[in-house]
């Protein structure tokens, strides 16, 4: 059930819907997203099973204040803490999957398991990112929309779900300015070299095809540092597979719920 709840002093949206108490899923965010992206992966998992998505600081309807993704880690520890979820299996994808590494290496007792979508222990470069802030600055992210949807998505996806990537444009464009310029400079600041060799739950990577962002390479030299984690890419895949393969990814989640039983 969407609700809004106070979490170190600021107002975040959320999605929880408590069912079995086994393994809850926690899904994170991506950046310029709200937590909509999550609905096709939820509907895919079995009825009744307990999961939880929300809007991180400065996006959807989530109040801003975040700026480190320990910050954003700290954040998703005192959610959990207040909704009493512990052993959890957390899927985070692209800074989403940045912030459940983070909350594995500081807070091991909420999280089970990891399935990291897209995502790596650094994305990008300080300066590509101070860049893209610089653009942001100047420019807004209305004009930056088109060419983020080219890196988020396949091409075969864009050409047969246009209207699916035209509403996806509009959710980024409406992004606050203030909340994703604190997330591209969350990101440029971070290095989690150390936080993934120290990762001991297991982990599953799953990487896209056609993903620009963090293209497969990027993901499977994440996953040589995460002690046994297995590696997996979906061909025809780009930056969000719980939009372009939901079904698949509900799968994979439940089948990595499974290994841990």
């Amino acid at each position: 059930m969407a609700e809004f709840i106070a979490i170190r002093d600021r107002v975040h949206h959320i999605d929880l819907r408590l069912g079995k108490a086994d393994m809850p899923i926690v899904l994170v965010n991506s950046l310029g997203t709200d937590l909509r992206i999550w609905d096709q992966v939820i509907a895919g998992l079995p009825l009744g099973w307990s999961t939880l998505a929300y809007d991180k600081s400065g996006h959807g309807l989530s109040q801003d204040g975040t700026d480190s993704i320990e910050g954003f880690a700290e954040d998703l520890a005192t959610l959990m803490d207040a909704k009493n979820l512990s052993g959890a299996l957390i899927c985070g994808v692209s800074v989403g999957g940045m912030i459940a590494q983070s909350l594995a290496a500081s807070r091991p007792d909420l999280v089970a398991a990891l399935v990291l979508c897209n995502t790596a222990h650094r994305i990008g470069t300080a300066e590509s990112w101070q860049e893209r802030i610089e653009t942001l600055d100047n420019c807004g992210l209305g004009p930056m929309a088109e060419g983020i949807i080219e890196r988020w998505f396949s091409p075969t996806f864009r050409k047969t779900h246009p209207l699916l990537t035209a509403g996806y444009r509009m959710m980024l464009a409406r992004t606050p300015s203030k909340g994703y310029r604190a997330v591209c400079a969350a990101i440029r600041d971070a290095d989690l070299t150390e936080v993934a060799l120290n990762i001991t739950c297991p982990t599953l990577c799953i990487a896209g095809a056609d993903d620009q962002a963090t293209p497969p390479g990027l993901v499977q030299e994440m996953s040589q540092l995460i002690t046994g984690a297995r590696f997996t890419c979906y061909d025809d895949v780009g930056h969000l597979p719980c939009i372009e393969a939901p079904e698949r990814l509900a799968q994979d989640i439940m089948d990595h719920v499974g290994l841990q039983r």
